[in-house]
């Protein structure tokens, strides 16, 4: 991305902000438009990070929620962006932590196979090409032990530092790394085998 398109695209975020957090009660459009710019991601994320495919778009709305009753307190030492995304991360670990509970699973154990009849896939319209990369995708994310698959996300696709993750999941930085490391390797190995 040009430099200059990421400047515009970080004012336009901040003033959408700025707006949001002066408008009236009721008036939400400003943060609407928030919301469309950061809403496939924080669906996708929520849905890679939990492995609930029934729930993840209701994960990703009580993201916003969150994020509109909280918008007024947003102190702009981040981008909203970055805000958001800790969020996103904090409660689909607080859901993965409540479903561990209800299954009786530990955090550090794997999670039994999910069964495919029980499944519904997205209906989403997405190109053809973009489809079928962003499933295997999907796919190698979803077969990583939860332990490996919410660093990598983090890291990967949020962008969270080695620091933050290790503060997020409660465990040591070397451990961040060394699961960083062994889930990037699984995933290569996932991701080039034949689907």
């Amino acid at each position: 991305m040009p430099p200059s398109f990421k400047n515009e695209s970080d004012d336009l975020e901040a003033q959408l902000v700025r707006s949001a957090q002066q408008s009236p009660e009721g008036d939400s459009r400003a943060f609407e438009q928030l919301v469309q710019l950061h809403q496939k991601r924080v669906l996708a994320n929520c849905r890679y990070l939990t492995r609930d495919e029934t729930n993840f778009e209701d994960l990703a709305q009580d993201v916003f929620v969150k994020a509109y009753f909280g918008i007024r307190k947003f102190e702009g030492q981040s981008t909203f962006g970055h805000w958001l995304r800790r969020i996103k991360v904090n409660h689909c670990l607080n859901h993965l932590k409540q479903r561990e509970r209800k299954t009786a699973i530990g955090f550090g154990e794997e999670i039994l196979p999910e069964d495919d009849r029980l499944r519904v896939e997205p209906t989403v319209e997405k190109s053809l090409e973009d489809s079928s990369q962003r499933q295997r995708v999907g796919e190698v994310l979803k077969a990583l032990p939860l332990t490996l698959r919410v660093p990598l996300v983090m890291t990967d696709m949020d962008d969270f530092s080695y620091d933050e993750v290790a503060s997020a999941l409660g465990i040591s930085l070397s451990a961040v790394k060394m699961r960083i490391k062994r889930a990037r390797e699984e995933f290569r190995r996932l991701y080039q085998e034949p689907a």
